[in-house]
């Protein structure tokens, strides 16, 4: 999945992704570098690409879900929250458990909670 960034985001998405979210950074392909952005490991051989865009605005509304292993939300939620940014958590399915939050730029992202194996 990809989401949108302005030129020289990749600072903050290092900080953001790799350092807050705990998401491994791996390398782009060497085609691609020039391009600009980070790509991240999921864990489950899926990939987030921050992509730049010269003309960017942040998406409000579409927006990637990602999972976070059972036990370990309430533990994110709070790093973000100390790391500055906003959390909402929602209550609309209560069957799982999940908080929206903005990457530095004001891309909209939801975190919840993997249901446990």
């Amino acid at each position: 999945m990809q989401v949108a960034a302005p030129p020289g985001c990749e600072p903050a998405a290092r900080g953001f992704f790799a350092q807050l979210l705990g998401l491994d950074e791996i390398e782009k392909p060497e085609p691609l570098r020039a391009h600009g952005g980070a790509w991240f490991a999921l864990g489950d051989g899926r990939q987030l690409h921050v992509g730049v865009d010269e003309g960017f605005a942040p998406a409000r509304k579409a927006h990637p879900a990602l999972r976070v292993r059972p036990g370990e939300l309430e533990a994110l939620a709070d790093r973000v929250a100390a790391a500055g940014a906003d959390v909402r958590w929602d209550r609309e399915l209560p069957e799982r458990r999940r908080f929206f939050t903005e990457d530095p730029w004001g891309n909209r992202l939801e975190l919840v909670e993997a249901p446990p194996l």
